[in-house]
């Protein structure tokens, strides 16, 4: 029970029962004025409506009283609520714009994360390891070149051809709607020291028995991803060689 409500019943109850307390006295008198002039004239019975128009006056009073706090109860329950759920619906609001807020602004740094990569270029490495030409058998009883005997000639030594050559393909992954503005060719000795800004090469041009590709290939590697790979061989027998790629995009 609400205290409102309690607080009507208070009110109606101290109502009645002073209203009933002021008809028994009235009824106390009216008994000893009888008792003392039983052969009067008779009393009037006005008080008694009068009482009687009290007691059911203050029971609706009281009634009235506890409608009117109920309602004024319910109503200011009913704001309550309104502004309790208007204040939720704010701050989900305010909760979904910090969100969006946030995942505009994480987007924004990977796209200029990403573009400083793609001015900067992506560099792929291999190291590919001498080439091994096939074994040449000396046929017992052959003849020795002109001018040179058996016992002194030597054998040359072996050398691979290019159909025997060592190959490998240096993969860049790049974001998958970037545009390739560039693919840089390198090459050269694994044991050379010289900068890399000597040994720049183009696509398809030989150098030190080595060749990359004519041209490099564009293929889907997952999803937002995709690889720009170039082949290259090699085919010399000394030395294993280094050779490198960078990829520069933009997006």
């Amino acid at each position: 029970m609400s205290d409102s409500i309690l607080a009507s019943i208070i009110a109606a109850t101290a109502t009645l029962s002073a209203t009933l307390l002021q008809l028994r006295i009235s009824l106390a008198r009216e008994f000893t004025a009888r008792t003392q002039g039983a052969g009067g004239r008779r009393k009037s019975k006005t008080p008694f409506l009068i009482l009687f128009v009290m007691v059911v006056a203050a029971g609706v009073a009281g009634f009235a009283l506890s409608r009117w706090l109920t309602e004024n109860e319910r109503l200011a329950q009913s704001t309550l609520e309104h502004e309790l759920r208007a204040r939720v619906e704010e701050i989900s609001r305010t909760a979904n714009q910090l969100e969006l807020t946030r995942a505009g602004a994480r987007a924004e740094i990977e796209a200029g994360v990403l573009r400083k990569i793609g001015t900067d270029g992506v560099v792929v490495m291999a190291t590919v390891a001498p080439c091994r030409p096939a074994v040449v058998v000396r046929v017992p009883g052959a003849s020795s070149p002109p001018g040179v005997s058996a016992e002194t000639a030597t054998p040359a030594a072996p050398a691979c051809t290019e159909t025997e050559a060592n190959s490998v393909t240096l993969c860049a992954t790049i974001p998958a709607n970037a545009s390739v503005t560039e693919v840089e060719l390198f090459s050269r000795a694994a044991d050379a020291d010289t900068p890399w800004s000597t040994s720049r090469l183009l696509a398809g041009q030989e150098s030190g028995q080595a060749r990359f590709a004519e041209k490099y290939a564009e293929s889907p590697e997952g999803p937002g991803t995709k690889q720009i790979c170039q082949g290259f061989t090699h085919w010399s027998a000394d030395r294993a060689r280094i050779a490198r790629m960078i990829v520069r995009y933009s997006l």
